[in-house]
């Protein structure tokens, strides 16, 4: 008998046969994958953080972009045609980093500002800023899109704020990249998270507050600094891997003989916070 034959499952099975043995036990559907999940949870293969992971990330599969923005109503906005003293008090009540800049209304956006664009105004004491100057390009998407899709695009294009549209075109609100991977890791500390804090903060001449999943090239920006970010995409994961351990609050590194960094906020799993000085 040949190995395409069986015999009465005594004798060597066919090439379908052992593929249809090898997938038997892969799940079918969506719940059948969280069963293993948690099957695995309870074997001890993965922990209960990764697991609430896995879970987000199946739901944010699911999930579409109304689901998670921020509405219309809620938008803290930026008028195109008002000076820099007019806006910044409310941005900076605000805590955000990204602001929609608008027209005539909030159906007329016609950019973002970043408010880290507006250190070198602040810090030089008020020489002028151009407002005109600083927008940069919106992103616009529909209600519709998965965010699952969507943080994909995040990715690529390297934009953190869309400006969400209904299907008349209207804007229906906004979401960040902060939003979606909060769908996908569940509440996270406030200060860990972008769209309550901005990303980096001027404390003074050559000192800022950086929170730790700030973009390197961004931090590249604000700064002057070149730290490269062909490894690690945020300043957090830089300087894991520079510590060589999770660190823990006022452990210090120099990077650069120049940039100071020192952890004010950190827990068991993950750096959080940091100070950073210019010591040259």
């Amino acid at each position: 008998m040949t190995e395409d034959q069986s015999s009465n499952g005594s004798g060597p099975r066919s090439w379908v046969d052992r593929i249809g043995k090898a997938l038997s036990n892969l799940p079918r559907n969506r719940e059948e994958l969280i069963e293993l999940l948690e099957e695995s949870l309870t074997a001890g293969v993965i922990d209960e953080d990764a697991l609430a992971m896995m879970k987000g990330a199946l739901e944010v599969s699911e999930m579409q972009v109304r689901d998670a923005m921020i509405p219309r109503s809620q938008m803290v906005v930026v008028p195109s045609d008002v000076d820099l003293e007019s806006f910044l008090p409310r941005i900076i009540d605000s805590g955000h980093s990204r602001f929609p800049v608008i027209g005539e209304d909030k159906d007329g956006v016609v950019g973002i500002l970043l408010a880290k664009d507006l250190l070198p105004h602040v810090a030089s004491g008020g020489e002028h800023f151009d407002l005109q100057s600083a927008i940069r390009p919106a992103m616009l998407i529909p209600e519709s899109k998965r965010l699952n899709m969507l943080l994909r695009d995040f990715r690529a294009s390297r934009n953190h704020m869309a400006i969400v549209v209904d299907e008349y075109g209207g804007v229906s609100g906004l979401i960040t990249i902060e939003d979606v991977l909060e769908e996908i890791v569940g509440d996270i500390d406030d200060e860990y998270d972008a769209q309550e804090e901005a990303l980096v903060l001027s404390l003074g001449p050559r000192r800022y507050q950086v929170q730790a999943l700030t973009p390197i090239d961004d931090l590249n920006e604000v700064i002057g600094s070149e730290f490269s970010d062909d490894e690690y995409g945020t300043i957090g994961g830089l300087l894991m891997a520079r510590f060589g351990r999770v660190p823990e609050v006022d452990d210090v590194v120099v990077l650069g003989d120049r940039w100071e960094f020192r952890v004010t906020r950190a827990d068991s799993r993950r750096l959080l916070t940091l100070e950073l000085n210019d010591i040259q």
